[in-house]
This record gives C-alpha cells, structure tokens and sequence, in this order.
C-alpha cells in the first residue's frame, strides 16, 4: 500500500493558526490526532502523512467549514514552506521563485506534486494532490492555491496581482461560498474541472520582488539539496521500522533496543526519529502485533495462547485486552467470524 509519505511541521503550524483564529480546542484536536504539540517547537520535525490527513479531516469535521481550505490560505507565512519559502523570498522575480516550487515542494511534505507548462502568454501550475480522503484532498487544494496567491502577493508586495483563472476538481461548495473565491483570487473559477491547476500571465512573472540575494539564494539551495538527500534516505523510516518489529516478533521478541540495532541506530536516535515523524515505538509495536493477530487468527489454526506468545505477550490476558480494544471482540469471537463468513 503506498503511504502518504511525510509533512513538514512547517505545514501543520499552518493549519494550527487557523485552528486557533476559528476558536477549535487545540489541546484536544492533537489528542485526537495523536500527535504530541511539543513537535510544534521543532524547526525540522516532520508527521507522518497519514497523520496529517488525520489532523485535517478532525480539523474539517470539528469546524463544518466547506471552505476551510481556501480560509487557511490566509493563514500562510515564509516559515510555512520551510527553506522554500526562505529561498522564493531571495529570488529576483516572481518567475524565478515559481520555478522553485517543484524542486523543492518535497521539503514542505509529500502531499503532492506541481508540474509547470507554458502555452502562449500563459504559464499552467497543476497540482496532483497524494491525499486520499475524499473530504481533506478539495480542502488540501484549496489551501495549496490559496497559500500561493497570497503569498505570492506578498513577495511581490502588490495586493492586486491575481491569476487568470483557477480550476479545481472539487464541487462548488454553493452558490454563497463560491464568491469567497472570487473575493480572494480576483478571477474566474471552475468547479468540477478535470485538473487543478492555477493560471497565470507572463507578464505577472517578471515582476521583481522585494528582496532579491543571489548569493543567499544559493547557500539556501545548497542547504535545501542537503535536506533532499537526507529525507530520501529517511522518509521510509516507519516503514523500516513496522518491517524490523515484524521480523522481531516472529521471535516474539518486542525490544526496541533490537529494531533499533537493526536499523543501524541507537535506541535514541530511533525514539528522536520517529518522534519528528510524529509516531512512537509503541505505536508502530501496536499497530503490527494487531495486523500479524488478525493474520495468524484468519489464517493458521494456531492456538490464541501461542498466537500470544508470537506476538510477545507475556500473558494471555494482556493479548485478549489490547485486542478486544481494537476490534470489539476477543481474538476468539474474531477467529468465530471470520469462519462463518
């Protein structure tokens, strides 16, 4: 199954602004979404995408907003893009900070990719969003767009500049919240479209920006090319992880110490690792120890004592406990029926 990869704490303070400004429990919506606001505090962490996703579908149901997205736009600041963001601000025109987008948007999350294409006096900016969930992906584009107009007003301190058109594959959210749009982008907006994908005039990418460093720009590019490198190698890290536990507990062997060892790591380091990633070793043990017990109960004749002790239980009860708590039912109501369907 393929993963929503990872995001940038950069993005989620984003949405924790707007969370904040629509009066939502914030304390309460990261006990939800089981992530731990101290990551928050860190100026590299990183969340893994499923938790996103989770984070923003909490956030749309708790505030009812069908535009949420596009209101979150108005929330965007340098930092919400991370080193990108620093480095569009050092670019000498709009254009040239465009052009950063797709090489560096992994570096804000994996939630998804923008592809440039030039036709005419024209330049199309089409994003194909990663996120799955039929209610976050329309708000994820929402914010996406939303985020670049207005930040790309304000790196070319002009208020006015807007594309020539926008398309998004959502539905209209209706006809009262569809002059949102039209108040924010200054343009034409097609609902229910076969891409989404921002336009704009040529003309709009020469216009110079307010700060221009070349030579910052690329001590932050090289910078950012550093950072790449080091997500590519770590960004399957949970994945690593699940696979490592999972060999382990065959042994019946749950130390974190181990998987850690295995990995190429300190215990430490792993614990610091996927903490930035929002996840914790007990989690990923849980998660794994339930998918291998609903698998050997569907698919072996395996006695729930030794399917316990597999998993490194040390007592029976504690297996019955944790799995009843996840499903509803003992290991042997779920063995029960799974025969009979």
């Amino acid at each position: 199954m393929k993963t929503l990869g990872t995001a940038s704490v950069a993005a989620l303070r984003q949405y924790v602004r707007a969370a904040e400004s629509a009066g939502v429990d914030i304390n309460r919506l990261f006990d939800q979404a089981e992530l731990d606001q101290n990551i928050l505090d860190t100026d590299d962490g990183r969340i893994n995408g499923e938790q996103f996703q989770h984070f923003i579908r909490l956030l749309c149901e708790q505030t009812g907003n069908p535009i949420l997205g596009l209101e979150t736009g108005d929330f965007v600041q340098p930092g919400s893009y991370s080193v990108l963001g620093y480095i569009t601000m050092s670019c000498a025109t709009l254009g040239e900070a465009v052009a950063r987008i797709a090489p560096f948007e992994k570096l804000v999350g994996d939630m998804g990719t923008t592809s440039l294409a030039m036709k005419g006096d024209d330049i199309k900016l089409t994003w194909n969003c990663n996120y799955t969930d039929p209610v976050v992906r329309p708000q994820l584009v929402d914010n996406v767009f939303a985020s670049w107009v207005n930040y790309a007003r304000w790196l070319a301190d002009n208020q006015e500049a807007s594309p020539s058109s926008v398309k998004l594959r959502r539905a209209s959210p209706g006809s009262e919240f569809e002059k949102a749009y039209q108040e924010r982008w200054h343009c034409p907006v097609t609902f229910s479209a076969d891409e989404d994908s921002i336009t704009l005039k040529k003309s709009l990418l020469e216009t110079r920006l307010r700060q221009p460093d070349p030579l910052l720009r690329k001590t932050l590019e090289a910078h950012a090319l550093s950072q790449l490198a080091s997500l590519d190698t770590d960004s399957d890290l949970t994945s690593r992880v699940r696979h490592s536990i999972q060999q382990q507990l065959m042994h019946g062997i749950t130390r974190q110490d181990m998987v850690a060892e295995d990995l190429g790591m300190t215990s430490r380091t792993l614990q610091r690792k996927l903490g930035q990633e929002g996840v914790s070793y007990q989690k990923l043990l849980d998660e794994v120890r339930q998918k291998m017990a609903e698998d050997y109960l569907r698919n072996s004749e395996l006695a729930i004592p030794d399917i316990a002790l597999r998993l490194g239980y040390s007592e029976t009860t504690s297996f019955h406990r944790k799995f009843k708590a996840v499903t509803g039912k003992t290991p042997g109501e779920f063995r029960a029926s799974v025969e009979q369907t």
